[in-house]
């Protein structure tokens, strides 16, 4: 890909959304903090839309740093979460590990 015509803008969106996710992750729109402390699962449209999800398997293309993610975790499904950014996904491997 680093031979690619297309890498120098695929780098800078991945640095866009590296820096999106240090700024995201301190955000109070997110509230990563309450997020845990709550220990928020699905929106309940989402699991009206979606039914009971124990025992079943999802994939979550672009998790940011993975509320989302651990949210259906939750709720019983096994998740994988796919992000472009690895300081997203470092992020949502802390945040997945929970407090130290």
């Amino acid at each position: 890909m680093a031979d690619s015509p297309d890498a120098p803008f695929i780098a800078a969106n991945q640095a866009q959304w590296d820096e999106r996710a240090a700024l995201h992750l301190e955000s109070t729109f997110y509230d990563v903090d309450g997020w845990l402390r709550n220990e928020r699962g699905p929106k309940s449209w989402e699991v009206q839309a979606l039914g009971d999800v124990t025992g079943l398997r999802l994939l979550h293309l672009q998790c940011h740093f993975g509320l989302d993610t651990l949210a259906w975790a939750r709720a019983g499904a096994t998740v994988t979460g796919l992000d472009f950014s690895p300081v997203a996904i470092a992020a949502a491997a802390d945040i997945a590990s929970g407090p130290d």
